[in-house]
């Protein structure tokens, strides 16, 4: 075996080491193909489950070979050399790894976790790197031989197709975020802005002041950098004061993580400034501002909007909330099939499904009830617009509907997607009276337009806020145990959404105190009030 390059085992787990001189050819002892059969044989391919002598050995063949510098070789043990070939070379050369040490842990079937320890040198500085991924071992569709499944996660797990990692001088600087009073905001104790300060970072670095320093990062397939993977050298950040709340900021936080996915975002009403954004898991898809969901009953907010706009119902207005309603031949229910009577402020409360969907009746007779209430999403809550934020957002969507779907997005189902942010804006609305467009940045730092919409009619903003603040305080309002310590003024709406086949629906949670609103959605939460309404209730008591 070459000098500088090891292999050993111990207890059962094996590494890798290979030193910056020491790239160069070599074979394992069953040989770099993955198998211990000699070259001339010709054996029918081996079929059915891969071994766990398969398995280890095909690893540690591919870790030598990678550790080792033979991104050729390392790629023929691979399912699709053509692309792991030079991926791995590129590993070397791109990002500038001049050692690696590769740690495989102990096999779960076909799966090995694995932990890389490497070296980034560029002219001259060099600084530690480790971090953790994964392979997964199958078999050769043709020759039956045990080989790598390639994907780019097994570089890195943030690595997706057509993106490679670099290494060189940073092509904006770093930023140090402030909140809105100059509090910084270290990645480190607000760990859910990481991927915004890194969206915040392309976008607004150059403006920011400061120099560029030395780094590893992820570079996208049209060739934009994309996350900062490793700072070799920090060079001078600029300083960049975005509307987050510090306070407000930490309080989501700690709210998301009580469950294993949640998301969370709180906007000031009055000016539309976002005060926090918050996931968890924290790194990754900012769920927050991206997600594209169904927000369940929070929707409720828009649709008596609607009624209202229509002449449909007001909050006073007597409707009907039988257990049960039909639609296009599909029957919809409420919750345990409860009915009650009263006016849209009770059916509101309560959030009775079937007087949102009886509203469909008198809005068809006029010919507009596939298009009502996309409408009013866009002209009073500017949903469906484009919102310059500052970063990447996904907007809401309310789409013409046709069928059961119309009844479905009456509560919102359907083709209705929101996410956090739209659904905080929503209740940012009702409180304002008006719409203000969501943003990070202050629009005089670019220049850029904000979207717009109508204000919302003062007969219709109280009627909103009265059935808000039923929901909140009301004795059976859906949402009073969860908002019960929030100081008023005070209104919110609870939401569950059904997705495909989770056992569990999503839960969703809207509100407001004071100048703060704020919404959220926990992934197989079941009802609003019990999971995604705690997490808004911690953030308002914040602000």
């Amino acid at each position: 075996m070459r000098s500088g390059v090891k292999v050993g085992v111990v207890g059962g787990v094996f590494a890798v080491v290979a030193g910056g001189v020491a790239y160069g050819g070599y074979n394992l002892w069953n040989g770099i193909t993955g198998g211990s059969q000699d070259i001339g044989t010709r054996a029918a391919p081996r079929t059915g489950p891969l071994t766990g002598e398969e398995v280890t050995a095909t690893a540690r063949d591919f870790f030598a070979a990678w550790a080792g510098g033979e991104a050729e070789r390392a790629g023929q043990l691979t399912n699709d050399p053509v692309t792991a070939g030079p991926a791995l070379a590129a590993y070397r050369e791109g990002a500038g790894v001049s050692e690696a040490e590769i740690t495989a842990g102990t096999p779960t079937g076909a799966v090995v976790p694995f932990t890389v320890k490497a070296t980034v040198t560029y002219e001259g500085v060099s600084k530690p790197w480790t971090y953790q991924s994964k392979l997964t071992v199958v078999r050769g569709e043709s020759t039956g031989r045990p080989l790598v499944r390639w994907t780019p996660a097994v570089l890195h797990p943030k690595l997706t197709a057509g993106a490679t990692l670099r290494t060189g001088e940073a092509k904006t600087p770093q930023v140090k975020a402030v909140d809105h009073r100059g509090v910084a905001l270290p990645p480190e104790k607000y760990p859910s802005l990481v991927p915004v300060l890194d969206a915040l970072r392309q976008r607004y670095g150059a403006k920011a002041g400061g120099e560029a320093g030395v780094e590893t990062w992820i570079e996208t397939a049209d060739g934009t950098p994309g996350s900062t993977l490793l700072v070799l050298s920090a060079g001078k950040p600029g300083e960049l004061r975005t509307t987050i709340d510090a306070g407000v900021q930490a309080a989501a936080e700690k709210a998301v993580k009580d469950f294993p996915k949640a998301a969370v975002a709180a906007v000031e009403p009055s000016t539309g400034a976002i005060r926090a954004v918050a996931n968890n898991p924290a790194s990754g898809f900012n769920t927050a501002f991206q997600g594209q969901q169904a927000p369940g009953s929070t929707m409720k907010i828009v649709s008596a909007a609607m009624m209202m706009r229509h002449g449909v119902a007001g909050p006073d207005d007597a409707v009907e909330c039988p257990p049960t309603v039909e639609w296009d031949g599909y029957t919809f229910q409420n919750l345990d099939r409860f009915s009650t009577r009263g006016d849209l402020t009770n059916a509101f409360a309560r959030s009775c499904n079937t007087a949102f969907i009886k509203a469909i009746t008198p809005l068809k007779l006029k010919g507009i009830h596939n298009t009502a209430l996309g409408d009013t999403a866009r002209d009073w809550f500017g949903l469906g617009e484009v919102w310059s934020v500052g970063v990447t957002t996904s907007d809401g969507s309310v789409p013409e509907s046709s069928g059961t779907e119309t009844a479905a997005s009456y509560i919102g189902q359907g083709r209705i997607t929101m996410n956090a942010l739209n659904m905080a804006s929503v209740s940012a609305t009702v409180k304002n009276g008006g719409f203000r467009q969501p943003y990070l940045v202050p629009r005089d730092v670019d220049g850029r337009e904000f979207a717009e919409a109508e204000p919302l009619p003062g007969e219709v903003a109280r009627g909103l806020r009265t059935m808000m603040n039923a929901a909140a305080t009301a004795p059976q309002g859906t949402a009073r145990e969860a908002m019960a310590g929030v100081p008023s003024p005070k209104g919110a709406k609870t939401g569950s959404a059904e997705v495909g086949d989770q056992a569990d629906s999503n839960s969703w949670f809207t509100g407001y105190s004071g100048d703060l609103a704020a919404a959220a959605v926990v992934q197989s939460g079941g009802h609003g009030g019990d999971a995604a309404g705690p997490v808004v209730a911690r953030v308002l008591k914040a602000g």
